[in-house]
């Protein structure tokens, strides 16, 4: 057989698994889930009230990290015990605490902007109901027990990454980049 020959039938396997991805498995697919929330969670009690407090997807610890984080705005002791809580049997260590206090030194804008309508040039204030969008992409799964989920900020070019790890029949936030810079409001931007 000529080397053409082993070319033209390796090609052709790249195409079929690649029609083969786009029609069938699932896992290799991007998909968004959207989560609405009437009104945010204010303390722990009303975030494992909700139905997503299951956290039985990682679509749904990612959508409550956004919450606890918007909760951290308003009191940071109650931001903490929601993010404990998403975090599982691993709680926030003191250098995610001191990273979240810094972050926050800067505004407390930036987790309200990954809600839909939230944007610079209404100063990130969000649609009602509160919807966030979580996606995944063919890359999601590729380490065991982990999901690596994405969340658009109005704000931001990009979306935002973050972790989740599975434990049992649940997923746990694991790590979040959630709380990195984003545009300044238009109130607090002197060339707005």
């Amino acid at each position: 057989m000529s080397i053409f020959y082993n070319l033209k039938k390796a090609a052709g396997v790249v195409a079929t698994d690649a029609v083969k991805a786009a029609i069938g498995g699932g896992a290799d697919k991007e998909e968004t889930q959207t989560f609405s929330f009437a009104a945010l969670p204010e303390n722990l009690e009303e975030l494992k009230a909700l139905p997503e407090a299951a956290l039985t997807s990682p679509f749904q610890a990612a959508a409550l990290t956004v919450c606890a984080l918007c909760a951290y705005a308003a009191s940071p002791e109650m931001g903490i015990q929601m993010l404990n809580y998403l975090k599982g049997p691993q709680p926030l260590s003191n250098h995610e605490k001191q990273l979240l206090k810094n972050r926050f030194a800067s505004g407390k804008h930036i987790p309200f902007s990954y809600f839909k309508g939230a944007a610079a040039e209404n100063d990130y204030t969000p649609s009602r109901p509160f919807t966030v969008a979580v996606s995944k992409n063919p890359y999601t799964y590729e380490e065991e027990g982990y999901a690596k989920l994405f969340i658009p900020s109005g704000g931001a070019d990009w979306p935002r990454p973050l972790i989740l790890r599975r434990k049992g029949e649940q997923w746990f936030l694991w790590e979040q980049t959630l709380m990195t810079g984003i545009r300044m409001p238009k109130s607090r931007n002197p060339w707005a």
